[in-house]
């Protein structure tokens, strides 16, 4: 069997919650046999709410959790030309086109539209900008007007062609990227996107298994349709159950759930913790 690279790649815009210790240590199980090796990652290319605060607390809260990695931590903000030379193969390949419009516009011309795309996160760009002329394009461009860089979705399919990639639980799954539309690959204020980011990691970093939660099982499909078009390999993945709170909302750092720093300093032992994983995973 071949070795496994596993990594668990959080943004340090907050403290981790019990959600997040599930995903880690589901990650850095998979990588114990000998030859195997558990990867972290800064995922901090939103640098307007990264702080080197939160950066500290997740290594100690992974520490608190008996978990281990390879040292250096890779840090997205530390890596952009990483992720512009990822954009300029999409230039050259014509998948990329700038659009201008704000969210407000973009909410508004979905409203408007009796006919708007949807797809399974919601409401998809309605292509407003798609085909302006190149004139315009580069009259608003050369204005300094701010804007983003979505992929040209299909002109990319139809440059992949027909894609497939694998998920531990539910098999073999049909790439469907289009289903999320012209996603946003790049900003004027953030060079890159989540999307661009995490698929070019998981490539120069050697990861064979991506670990992650059900809520971005959809964004595989994405991330399937780069690796086709960067000749970029294909991890396996696995997509974990989200975990809820006794209410039965989903764990997030915007619902203020419990930290794992709260739940240190009320008293609750590490080992408390990796039982309740333990039970939530032999359920």
């Amino acid at each position: 069997m071949a070795s496994i690279i596993s990594r668990f790649a959080p943004s340090p815009n907050g403290y981790l919650h019990f959600g997040h210790a599930y995903s880690a240590v589901l990650a850095w199980r998979a990588a114990q046999r000998k030859g195997d090796r558990f990867l972290l990652r800064i995922e901090d290319i939103d640098t307007w709410r990264a702080r080197p605060k939160f950066e500290q607390a997740i290594y100690k809260d992974l520490a608190w959790l008996g978990l281990s990695w390879e040292q250096p931590v890779r840090r997205q903000s530390e890596h952009m030309d990483d992720y512009a030379r990822a954009l300029d193969r999409l230039k050259d390949r014509d998948l990329l086109y700038p659009c201008f419009c704000t969210r407000k516009e973009i909410q508004a011309e979905v409203a408007r539209s009796q006919t708007a795309p949807h797809g399974p996160e919601g409401f998809l760009y309605p292509g407003t900008c798609r085909d302006l002329s190149d004139e315009e394009r580069s009259e608003r461009m050369a204005s300094g007007e701010p804007h983003a860089l979505r992929i040209h979705m299909d002109r990319a399919v139809k440059q992949a062609g027909p894609l497939s990639w694998t998920d531990r639980k539910a098999g073999e799954i049909k790439a469907d990227p289009e289903s999320l539309g012209d996603v946003v690959l790049a900003r004027k204020d953030t060079p890159t996107s989540y999307h661009l980011a995490v698929t070019v990691d998981d490539a120069l970093q050697d990861v064979t298994l991506v670990t992650r939660g059900l809520d971005l099982f959809h964004a595989t499909h994405v991330h399937r349709l780069l690796q086709a078009l960067l000749d970029l390999p294909t991890p396996e993945y696995r997509h974990h159950r989200l975990i809820r709170d006794n209410q039965g909302e989903r764990m997030a750092k915007r619902r203020r759930s419990e930290t794992l720093a709260q739940m240190r300093d009320r008293g609750v032992p590490a080992s408390d913790v990796i039982a309740r994983i333990d039970a939530i995973i032999s359920a």
